[in-house]
């Protein structure tokens, strides 16, 4: 492969995409506001999530809307980087959610990485470490994860004897002793586009909640053949999610505590 080449193969691996799953509610909340507007240490909560994106080196960032979208749109109008808007007018999943972004990734040559536009705390070494990691490898997925001491609720990797991926096992289907792991799965995902649009064209909604959940397509990438992996990079912080207020009341005292405000 001659200079030029290299340089351009290496261009193509730099422009990665990001898409932002915003377009819930937030019942729980108790607010009218979309859950990614609710202001945590006197910001919108979704900002910090495309702060750390930025850092990373993601500039294309896909948001994916639904509740009050134009208030969404309204909010991040003044931000400078590379925003697109894809509307989910039902909520029927996150992958689903991925699903509607299939046209805007048709020419996506990069990475794609998926994250939760309620995770404020999301950190952008952790997201470096997730794209340097891809870099090496290339798998069609690599999974962000981390260990969490008390793993209650949240979806576990699940590793062979060797260490290798084998799969995910949410906490309500897991046996006592998958319930011990405590490597959970934190929903960032950095796929290989192709193989990303290939597995969205699979995923099924064949469940009690007749969803379309995101979490499928490492099943049904390594059903394929194709490699996915997990790498716990992620920081504590990170685990810290926001669904109601009080977990809200926790992210801000933990985010000023680390010198945001």
């Amino acid at each position: 492969m001659s200079e030029s080449t290299n340089a351009h193969a290496n261009d193509a691996f730099d422009e990665p995409c990001a898409i932002v799953l915003a377009a819930g509610k937030g019942t729980r909340m108790k607010s009218d506001l979309p859950k990614v507007l609710c202001p945590v240490v006197g910001r919108a909560m979704i900002h910090f999530v495309l702060d750390a994106l930025e850092a990373a080196g993601i500039k294309r960032q896909i948001i994916v809307v639904g509740y009050e979208a134009d208030a969404v749109k309204k909010e991040l109008a003044s931000r400078s980087g590379k925003i697109e808007f894809a509307y989910q007018d039902e909520q029927l999943g996150t992958g689903h959610a991925v699903q509607i972004c299939r046209p805007a990734l048709e020419k996506q040559t990069g990475p794609t990485i998926v994250v939760a536009g309620d995770s404020p705390l999301i950190q952008s070494t952790s997201l470096k470490k997730c794209l340097d990691h891809f870099r090496e490898t290339q798998p069609a997925l690599l999974l962000g994860t981390l260990e969490k001491e008390n793993p209650e609720g949240l979806g576990r990797i699940v590793r062979d004897a060797a260490g290798e991926f084998i799969g995910i096992i949410e906490h309500k289907d897991a046996t006592e002793e998958q319930r011990k792991i405590t490597e959970v799965n934190m929903s960032t995902y950095l796929f290989n586009t192709p193989d990303l649009l290939d597995a969205l064209s699979k995923l099924s909604n064949d469940n009690a909640q007749g969803e379309y959940y995101l979490t499928d397509t490492a099943k049904l990438l390594r059903e394929a053949g194709r490699p996915v992996e997990a790498i716990a990079v992620l920081k504590p912080c990170e685990s810290l999610s926001i669904n109601n207020p009080d977990e809200l009341k926790l992210v801000d005292e933990t985010m000023r505590s680390m010198g945001y405000a």
